[in-house]
């Protein structure tokens, strides 16, 4: 059954491809409207060995674009709760969910040299930019890959690869380069990013955490870590903005995509 799942596969890359492919260690740094979409395509592809972290849990207000996010999952801690639909795929990956906050304070805690490939799909500013400085830094084995704002997008044949100071139009990757000018920090090395310079208005009426319309139980069991039972990103945000499933799922396909072609092209 398990050769089965990815019959397909190997019938268009080979089997040496799906053989490095099972053996590729990838850790993915945020599961929301980007990462989940990813964390599902790596897996469908026959990565064998990922680590998925997330600090969050479900909210209502999740549903509309992240992948784990159901009526019946409001409130899990999203990192278990897509941890269980992607051993729903492939039983037999091996699949670590890590409930943390990615920070400088914890970038030692994930063990970085110990995989192959990493990929940002962090929101917060300060925790991807330092992210982004301090995974290239590391040696050139360890490949790297990010995706910049999702939010406030329409128009799917806008999204695009490039390298990152080449991205021309999107708020993300400017702050993050301001950031990085005003702080004397910067890559060591060139990546890719997955981005769209498309930025439209909100238009709706806002409704955030805390609203009847949010419904974010934040005390339920099943989290790895007690002290943050209480945690949610939602109310802590400066501006929510409008964001939609085609545009985050096509990112993260992307972004995922990204390391088959690595892998495909190593192999070559």
């Amino acid at each position: 059954m398990a050769n089965a799942i990815f019959e397909r596969s190997e019938r268009l890359m080979g089997a040496e491809v799906m053989e490095r492919l099972a053996a590729a260690r990838v850790i993915l740094f945020g599961v929301g409207g980007v990462g989940s979409w990813c964390a599902e395509s790596l897996v469908r592809s026959g990565v064998g060995h990922l680590t998925i972290v997330d600090s969050d849990r479900v909210c209502v207000t999740n549903i509309n674009r992240q992948l784990m996010a159901t009526m019946r999952t409001v409130g899990e801690v999203k990192v278990v709760a897509l941890r269980e639909r992607l051993l729903q795929i492939n039983p037999q990956a091996d699949i670590m969910a890590v409930q943390e906050i990615y920070s400088p304070d914890t970038h030692d805690l994930f063990h970085i040299e110990n995989y192959d490939y990493v990929i940002d799909a962090i929101d917060s500013l300060s925790n991807k930019m330092e992210l982004i400085v301090r995974c290239t830094q590391k040696t050139e084995r360890l490949k790297f890959f990010s995706s910049m704002g999702a939010a406030l997008k329409m128009d799917p044949t806008q999204v695009r690869v490039s390298e990152f100071w080449e991205v021309d139009g999107c708020p993300l990757a400017a702050a993050l380069r301001r950031r990085m000018r005003r702080q004397k920090r910067f890559p060591g090395k060139k990546f890719k990013c997955v981005w769209s310079p498309e930025v439209l208005e909100n238009k709706g009426q806002v409704r955030g955490c805390g609203t009847a319309a949010c419904m974010c139980p934040k005390n339920r069991l099943g989290g790895t870590r007690p002290d943050l039972d209480e945690h949610e990103w939602c109310s802590s945000k400066a501006q929510i903005n409008g964001t939609m499933a085609h545009i985050t799922a096509i990112m993260g396909f992307m972004l995922a995509g990204l390391i088959v072609m690595d892998i495909t092209k190593q192999q070559r």
